[in-house]
């Protein structure tokens, strides 16, 4: 027997759930309404559209992990629509004016809420919170804004000029930082923050603290922790590194070791150490070939948790990989001279949990004059005391109620990496953002009034001949030869080139709508569809199981309520057809809109209204 066609009604869940780009995004940006900006030219309402929910703006669009373009519908097409290099477009086409305040926050006048930690969810959750009218301190125990943004991204990656005007437009909200405080030292600790009348804490200290393997040899000079390698290298200190270095690990970081060591300005017997001036040094800090850098991981390349655009760029740089193996030992006679390896037969175990098992019969001796180790982080929680009621995890990191961030302590919140460990950089932005919604709630005793959305006619389809079939353009980069000392190696899309790519959005967020009352049921819609998405079916061949199903065929026939709607379809007893669409395989293209002869079907658009707002703003 054949199965039944699943029928759903249209409603706010399913209009909403059909924009799968921005419920895979953590922030809930809304790519598709600021790709469709980028398609019409637009840049500067894309920028506008882009940045109201994220305060990273500008860092996004370049190392964003683009968790939107997974769930990219264009990707069952052929190839997800390039989003996070869309996003960087919109920054680059346009930037407000340096008078222009972007955003704008409440009167001082509400609870003050304090915040430890300067990173990407600190700094989000205080920039969300300022604009709501609490006075907001960070405590930041570096000098520094931006956490690992800062300290930990290569500049290659993010340029530091990109990610201060960020930090600009969080600070245009009037928080306030304090720098220099180490919490767990003279007195910092979360009693002092209570005792000075802060009415709700978040934790965001983030995860600085670098795993080491359990292994004979780590303390031999010339072995170097991942995090503080980038972190001094960032900070522009001088570190000392041979002619062939080891990295081990197979994640970002590891990756964003292994090719800054690339870039690293040699330090061999022969490198001049007299002062230099800076065009001297940018020329011979990256000399592609001059010094041997390998990285070494656990995982098979299919394994490896980094993400490929960094495995292919580091292999583009001449990254040396060693897949399957893992360290036995660091060898060395006080300063290290080889790593000894075991081939690694299985990562994980038949459950998917992390048990690595080796062949120590099949060795492999590496000559390395360094070894930088990258193989995981986690925080320093040190400061917590049995006072302050905080619980921990297992795994070392705070617990917190996953809906709300709040810990065991009411007026405490913790996100970022504090509380998961380590992720990503949009990951710690929407942590910052839940906190401060949690912590508005806390504090106001209320509750988050949802965002309002609006249904209604879309703009005429203008749509580039071909736009289901154009390739994914390729986001450009530097040549490999030209990757000179930290420069940007992505230089992103042409202006014109931004515009083709966005041409390719399936535009996810328009629907085709039929009225009823004006169906004729001629089919033509049917007969039209490219891709064979809209069917005209008996209601016998409808699964009609759904109680929101029975009551719409109930209003549409104006049935009585104890009809028994199943059978009657069953009996052929209900007239007409049911018009059914296929989400999947619907392009948007708008050749049912033009073909329906007495105009049932229109386009609709399920929009934010603060998108529409902004429109709106734009026209006038």
């Amino acid at each position: 027997m054949q199965a039944k066609y699943k029928v759903r009604v249209i409603d706010e869940k399913w209009l909403k759930g059909n924009i799968k780009c921005l419920i895979g995004c953590p922030v809930e940006t809304n790519p598709a309404e600021y790709i469709a900006a980028i398609a019409r030219g637009d840049m500067e309402l894309a920028f506008r559209i882009a940045a109201l929910p994220n305060p990273f703006i500008y860092s996004c669009g370049r190392i964003c992990s683009h968790p939107c373009e997974s769930a990219c519908r264009r990707g069952d097409l052929d190839s997800p629509i390039s989003i996070r290099a869309l996003k960087r477009a919109a920054t680059d086409y346009f930037r407000p004016s340096p008078t222009e305040t972007s955003v704008r926050s409440l009167p001082q006048t509400r609870a003050k809420v304090a915040i430890i930690g300067a990173g990407p969810a600190g700094l989000s959750c205080a920039h969300d919170l300022a604009l709501l009218g609490h006075p907001v301190k960070i405590f930041e125990a570096t000098e520094h804004l931006g956490g690992m943004l800062r300290l930990g991204v290569p500049e290659y990656r993010l340029p530091r000029s990109i990610l201060n005007m960020d930090l600009h437009r969080i600070l245009d909200t009037g928080v306030e930082v304090e720098y220099g405080v180490r919490f767990g030292e003279d007195g910092n600790d979360l009693g002092r923050l209570r005792s000075e009348g802060y009415r709700a804490i978040f934790i965001a200290v983030g995860a600085g603290v670098s795993s080491q393997p359990n292994i004979p040899g780590t303390e031999l000079d010339g072995v170097i922790n991942g995090i503080e390698f980038l972190l001094n290298v960032n900070l522009g200190y001088r570190v000392e590194l041979g002619r062939r270095v080891l990295v081990i690990g197979g994640g970002n970081v590891a990756f964003d070791v292994a090719r800054t060591a690339v870039r690293a300005e040699s330090n061999d017997e022969e490198a001049s150490h007299d002062l230099q001036s800076a065009l001297d040094i940018a020329r011979s800090a990256l000399a592609m070939g001059t010094r041997e850098v390998h990285l070494m991981c656990l995982e098979s390349l299919e394994e490896m948790p980094a993400d490929l655009i960094e495995i292919e760029e580091g292999i583009e740089e001449g990254i040396n990989l060693h897949t399957r193996r893992g360290p036995q030992s660091i060898q060395g006679n006080g300063r290290v001279t080889g790593v000894e390896t075991v081939h690694c037969t299985q990562v994980f175990d038949s459950q998917g949990r992390f048990r690595p098992t080796f062949d120590y019969s099949d060795r492999e001796h590496i000559e390395v004059d360094n070894v930088i180790i990258a193989i995981g982080q986690r925080p320093d929680l040190s400061f917590l005391r049995e006072e302050d009621g905080i619980k921990l995890t297992q795994g070392g990191t705070v617990e917190v109620e996953p809906a709300t961030l709040q810990t065991s302590a009411p007026d405490v919140f913790c996100g970022g990496d504090s509380a998961f460990g380590p992720r990503v950089a949009i990951d710690a932005v929407a942590d910052g953002r839940l906190a401060a919604r949690s912590i508005r709630s806390l504090l106001e005793s209320d509750t988050d009034v949802p965002a309002t959305w609006q249904i209604g006619p879309a703009e005429p389809q203008k749509r580039v001949c071909g736009y289901d079939t154009i390739a994914r353009l390729k986001v450009p980069t530097i040549p490999t030869e030209r990757r000179v000392g930290f420069a940007e190696v992505e230089s992103g899309y042409s202006r014109e080139a931004a515009v083709i790519e966005a041409n390719r959005c399936l535009r996810c967020n328009l629907n085709p709508v039929i009225d009823a009352e004006l169906c004729i049921l001629c089919g033509g819609c049917v007969d039209v569809c490219p891709y064979s998405c809209i069917l005209m079916v008996e209601p016998a061949e409808c699964d009609l199981s759904d109680p929101r199903v029975i009551e719409s065929i109930r209003n549409a026939y104006e049935l009585a309520l104890d009809a028994d709607v199943e059978e009657m379809a069953r009996r052929g007893e209900l007239p007409g057809k049911l018009m059914l669409k296929d989400e999947e395989l619907c392009t948007r293209c708008g050749l049912c809109v033009e073909r329906c002869p007495t105009g049932a079907i229109t386009m609709e658009a399920y929009r934010p209204m603060e998108v529409v707002a902004l429109e709106r703003q734009a026209q006038q």
